[in-house]
This record gives C-alpha cells, sequence and structure tokens, in this order.
C-alpha cells in the first residue's frame, strides 16, 4: 500500500526479492494533473501494472466494500509506505502491517519527518519500520536504519538516499521478521511534524542558519520568499554568526551578493521576482540599483 516515488522504489525492491510475491496493491486514485488536468495514475500504480500486478485504488480503505475485499485476500505482510490513507482496525488485524517511515521514530510522527530533520540542522535521521496500530505513526518499532545528513543536504538527496535504506530495510524486516522483536515507541520522547504550507517557505532575513536549513528542506517546494514575493532560488550559508541589519547587502562578488542577517549572513547566488523569471542576483541589484549597505527586498 503505497503512492509516491518513495513507495514506487519499495515496491520494486520486493518485487525484485526472489521467493516474495506480490498479490497486491493499493494506490490513491488516479488524479488530474497539470493545466490540462490530464488524469494521472500514481507511481506505485505505473509499476504494478508493467508487472501485471492487480491494483486496487479505494477513495475510502475504510468503506465497508474496500476492508473486506482486503480481508478476502490471503497474504502473509501489507507492506504501507506513504499510502495516504488510514488502515481501519480489521486490515491492521488481518496480517502484519508493516509501516516504512522516514525518521528515527517515535521522532517526527506525522507528515513531513524529512523536511523536519532539515528544518532543525539534524546530523542524522534514518527510516523505522514499525508494526503499525491504530496510532499515527505509534506503533512498535521492528527495525532501524539510520542515515548520516551533511550539512549542505537538500531535501531532494535525503529523500533520495532514505528512500533507497527503506528499500533495504523493507526485505531485511521481511525475511528476517520471525526473529525481530517489536519495541514500543517510548511516547515521552515523540514529536510530530504537520503538512507543509506555502507559508512555511516565508522568511525576513532573521537568522541565517535557520534560513538556510528552511531553504535545504522547502526547495523546491514551497520555495523560500520574502513577504514581497521575491524568492531566494539558490543560496549558501556565508556566516553563522554576527548581527547585521535584516536585509542589508554586506558584500558584491562576481557571482553573488551576500546578505546580512540578524545573525548571521547568507551567500545569495540567483533570485526570481514575483511573475517573472528567475535571474542572477547581480542583475536583480543591478536593476533595481541597489548597492552595498541597501536593502534587499
Amino acid at each position: 500500500m503505497g503512492t509516491p516515488d518513495y513507495a514506487k522504489v519499495i515496491l520494486e525492491r520486493i518485487i525484485q526479492t526472489e521467493g516474495m510475491e506480490v498479490v497486491a496493491v493499493y494506490t490513491q486514485p488516479d488524479k488530474p494533473v497539470g493545466r490540462k488536468k490530464t488524469l494521472t495514475p500514481p507511481p506505485v500504480k505505473e509499476l504494478a501494472c508493467s508487472y501485471n500486478i492487480p491494483v486496487f485504488q479505494p477513495n475510502k480503505l475504510r468503506e465497508a466494500e474496500a476492508v473486506a475485499e482486503v480481508c478476502a485476500m490471503a497474504c502473509d505482510f501489507i507492506v504501507v509506505a506513504a499510502y495516504g490513507q488510514i488502515l481501519p482496525k480489521a486490515i491492521l488485524e488481518h496480517a502484519p502491517c508493516i509501516n516504512l517511515h522516514a525518521s528515527i521514530l517515535p521522532s517526527y510522527r506525522g507528515a513531513s519527518p524529512i523536511q523536519q530533520t532539515l528544518v532543525n540542522g539534524d546530523t542524522k535521521t534514518g527510516v523505522t519500520a514499525m508494526l503499525m496500530d491504530e496510532g499515527l505513526d505509534t506503533g512498535a518499532i521492528l527495525k532501524i536504519k539510520e542515515v548520516a545528513v551533511a550539512p549542505d543536504m537538500m531535501a531532494g538527496e535525503l529523500f533520495e538516499t532514505l528512500t533507497h535504506a527503506a528499500a533495504e530495510l523493507t526485505i531485511d524486516v521481511l525475511q528476517n521478521f520471525a526473529s525481530l522483536t517489536p519495541l514500543a515507541q517510548n511516547e515521552a520522547e515523540a514529536t510530530h511534524c504537520t503538512k507543509i504550507t506555502k507559508n512555511d517557505g516565508l522568511i525576513d532575513f532573521d537568522d541565517a542558519a535557520a534560513i538556510y536549513n528552511r531553504y535545504r528542506a522547502f526547495t523546491p517546494w514551497p520555495g523560500i520568499f520574502l513577504q514581497s514575493g521575491l524568492k531566494l532560488k539558490k543560496m549558501a550559508l556565508h556566516a553563522k554568526e554576527g548581527a547585521h541589519t535584516a536585509g542589508a547587502i554586506l558584500e558584491i562578488t562576481p557571482k553573488s551578493v551576500i546578505v546580512g542577517c540578524k545573525e548571521g549572513a547568507l551567500e545569495i547566488y540567483t533570485l526570481q521576482p514575483s511573475s517573472k523569471n528567475e535571474m542572477d542576483a547581480l542583475s536583480y541589484i543591478n536593476g533595481k540599483r541597489l548597492t552595498l549597505a541597501d536593502i534587499l527586498s
């Protein structure tokens, strides 16, 4: 049971592993995509169809018909990865439901663990294989695979790293399930993360290190932008410390603009004004006739 590319990679690894048979795939319904609203199948469906695996796409898995359909299937395990629907109790009891969550639980339960890892500047994260219960990412832990997070790692790279880690962990857990002892999560250590919204990308040149971490987490969406709508498309952390006027241009280099924050400074390479194309930072400040000590806005 899964929907996006994260789940697709896991499914493909299961399919390609000797001695494992996927009897069915559950995924979200096809959705309209793009300006023409072309009805598009989820990545998991496309993969399953290419292997002639039966695909089911109930609007609501909780409906009696969908529950009965699942429970009528003989299976040893149900693997769940970013499915996007809550599994009802009857399905949880039908077979061991193993979820692959992209954090070291009980940290970052919820919808955006990868982004939260980067926002908080964590140096490590991982994937947790857990035995699902009726709570949100609260099930007993079967096994954890840890991953190092480099200080300049972007969301896309971390997503890919964790996806492949999850695929490896899935096979490990399925093959060794009988020897694993589920370990209850420590509720006192639990933290939660919510679904990302566009407003999460709004910044005000307060803390450079925090802004850079948000840039790592929210690229490509929702991106990092100012109240004016100006998007900061490509940047680096220039300095973590040092007090400056927020948004003041500190230095102009041949390829970038150094901008001060209340704490630290950022090096900005490309920008995108509202409703315009992306451009290099020098072209933008020249067009606005900005120079040293002026405020980038």
